[in-house]
């Protein structure tokens, strides 16, 4: 009798797994979709972010979720992959939300805005005092969910045919340059101008402009700008940590299982080290390149930092005054600012300033 006891038992433990299954594999269902990039895929590290992202979904999925992944061009324009997401032409993109300040300057926030937060505080805002969430209450109206996918880190400020020492050096000065930073160097006599990454070579060769920002170095040096603008002026205080993101069509997000959501969240995050880990380990080479090639380093003076610093800060109060989502966001953005440089300056600042004094001497 216990041996027909334990057959049935077993018997009718199979029954129930094999009425359980569907439901599991209901959880997993297998999904595909299309995301269009920002990026050119000759800007490896910014559109492999995008490459890392959909290959830890299919591997976290079991190959059951599938992103197909596209360069700039190849769907949309690089500049009209949030539109496309939020239409619905794909299902996502990939992209910085400072692109889309002409729908509204909140966007520039959540990635990066001039003397704004470095890499590292940009993603202790975002994750960790609440801007994620404040972000996807005000990306709602535009039909779109976001999530971090990668930062370049603090980039460069660009390279120059010839020095500017002094804030009244940027009069009249014609530079590539877009968005919330261009709106800046207006304030101060600079003639914005946008131009695309083939395009930069030719008009400073020419003389059509006097200056043009990019990434940093690794990026910068494949466009060999150093041939006809020697001089390599840093820090981008336009961009001191741009956060990067993935952005989900609303609807298409809501219908995903709770377990994908996750997945392509965590997929968010691996996507994020990739890019400033790599962005950290191939930039000094990249510098080196561009010294060789004819390069110089140049600092930005404090003449013009504090110039750029005070049309910053006019430009904020004139855009708040419009409108109160940027004024909210903004003024939350600079208390946590203040706040982690009141931290940053006692130890990160004095070791990093330690061992540059350090490299020097050996």
């Amino acid at each position: 009798m216990k041996r027909r006891q334990f057959l049935g038992a077993l018997a009718a433990g199979s029954a129930a797994t094999a009425v359980a299954m569907p439901a599991v594999a209901q959880s997993a269902p297998e999904i595909k979709w299309r995301m269009t990039s920002s990026f050119p895929k000759s800007l490896d590290t910014l559109y492999g972010a995008g490459e890392m992202l959909v290959k830890q979904v299919a591997e976290m999925t079991d190959g059951k979720f599938q992103i197909q992944h596209f360069a700039a061009g190849e769907i949309v324009p690089g500049l009209q992959a949030l539109d496309a997401t939020a239409g619905g032409t794909v299902e996502m993109c990939h992209s910085v939300s400072y692109y889309y300040v002409g729908k509204d300057p909140t966007f520039a926030i959540a990635a990066a805005v001039p003397f704004g937060l470095n890499a590292r505080q940009q993603a202790a805002w975002l994750f960790q005092n609440g801007g994620n969430e404040k972000f996807n209450e005000f990306y709602k109206k535009y039909n779109i969910y976001g999530f971090p996918v990668g930062n370049t880190g603090a980039q460069m400020g660009g390279f120059f045919r010839k020095e500017i020492k002094t804030a009244a050096d940027l009069q009249g000065l014609k530079m590539r340059i877009g968005g919330i930073a261009g709106q800046v160097l207006q304030k101060v006599g600079v003639v914005p101008q946008q131009l695309a990454g083939p395009d930069v070579y030719p008009a400073l060769e020419k003389g059509t402009i006097d200056a043009a920002e990019w990434v940093g170095p690794y990026d910068d040096e494949k466009l060999g700008l150093a041939k006809v603008a020697p001089y390599y002026y840093y820090p981008g205080f336009w961009e001191g940590g741009p956060m990067v993101h993935g952005y989900v069509n609303l609807d298409k997000w809501n219908e995903l299982p709770k377990t994908y959501q996750a997945i392509l969240q965590n997929a968010g995050h691996a996507a994020t080290n990739y890019m400033i880990t790599r962005y950290d380990a191939l930039n000094p080479g990249g510098l080196r390149k561009i010294l060789a090639a004819g390069g110089q380093l140049r600092p930005f003076s404090n003449d013009i930092l504090d110039a750029c610093y005070k049309a910053t800060n006019e430009l904020w109060a004139e855009i708040g005054a419009k409108n109160e989502t940027f004024k909210t966001m903004m003024a939350d953005m600079q208390a946590f600012r203040n706040d982690e440089y009141f931290w940053w300056q006692v130890a990160e600042y004095n070791y990093d300033t330690y061992m540059i004094r350090a490299r020097t001497r050996g």
